[in-house]
């Protein structure tokens, strides 16, 4: 009895070794295509580990490492004041951890004739000034703007480098992530939005040209161009087990070709 006894325990404490889960949650900037590939790399060197990556915005990967529902949280953007005080009063300290740059590309359809714009033009777009392409030098259009929904962390940062953190247009339509916005002004000959780069390669759109310039690996690394931005794991403090090692994964050489790979810009 007593072998069978140690033989069940040995059993267990192999099943719970095997069985090491990775809660990740939050930007969907991130969390769409890079953590998924990220994580599937990850998991072939490490059978053990399972994932559950919820894309729902910068917001809600904030919001799960304070209240402990994740352990590592997405961002494409950094915490907000707010955000680190609401943490810090629940005994979370903020970590965040840059794993990736990324260019935010303001995207037509295939089809416009529209093929740059100025920064002034973008904000009055985005904000609602200006309603009709012929404002911009193109043929008469009712504008359609495409933005991401409120939770996301690409929302705010539009917000922050393009507007001059004024309020988007009341006629602005809000999508879920990327790949929507892409999507729907794809469908749309008068559409216009933004994507991260890992998105700017979807069917029937294409890239203007922001005073003269793209996002690219030189542009977003210079900071020459204007719509360009760190992207975020959070954590609870420094990061322990599993989490430290799929952190320190990302970072890693390997980790850093797949960010380029996926379309995003290495950190180094």
């Amino acid at each position: 009895m007593k072998t069978i006894a140690l033989f069940a325990a040995a059993l267990v404490a192999i099943s719970s070794a095997q069985a090491q889960k990775l809660v990740i949650k939050g930007s969907d900037t991130l969390g769409a295509k890079l953590v998924p590939q990220l994580a599937e790399e990850y998991k072939s060197r490490s059978p053990g580990v399972s994932f559950e990556i919820a894309a729902e915005g910068s917001t809600t990967g904030i919001a799960a490492i304070t209240d402990g529902t994740a352990q590592i949280g997405m961002s494409s953007r950094r915490a907000k004041t707010t955000e680190m005080s609401a943490a810090q009063a629940k005994g979370v300290t903020m970590k965040p951890i840059i794993v990736a740059y990324d260019g935010m590309a303001v995207i037509v359809n295939a089809k416009s004739p529209i093929t740059a714009l100025n920064k002034r033009q973008v904000e009055q777009i985005f904000t609602g000034d200006v309603t009709d392409w012929s404002a911009v030098g193109a043929p008469a259009g009712k504008i359609s703007v495409y933005t991401r929904n409120t939770s996301s962390g690409t929302y705010s940062d539009w917000k922050d480098l393009a507007m001059k953190k004024r309020d988007y247009a009341g006629s602005s339509q809000k999508m879920a992530g990327n790949e929507q916005i892409a999507s729907e002004v794809a469908k749309n000959v008068n559409g216009i939005g933004y994507v991260g780069l890992a998105y700017i390669h979807a069917e029937g759109i294409k890239v203007v040209t922001i005073e003269g310039g793209t996002p690219t690996k030189e542009s977003v690394l210079s900071k020459k161009y204007p719509y360009a931005r760190p992207t975020f794991y959070y954590t609870n403090g420094e990061p322990s087990g599993e989490a430290a090692k799929f952190v320190e994964f990302t970072l890693s050489d390997e980790g850093q070709r797949i960010v380029e790979q996926v379309g995003f810009v290495p950190i180094r």
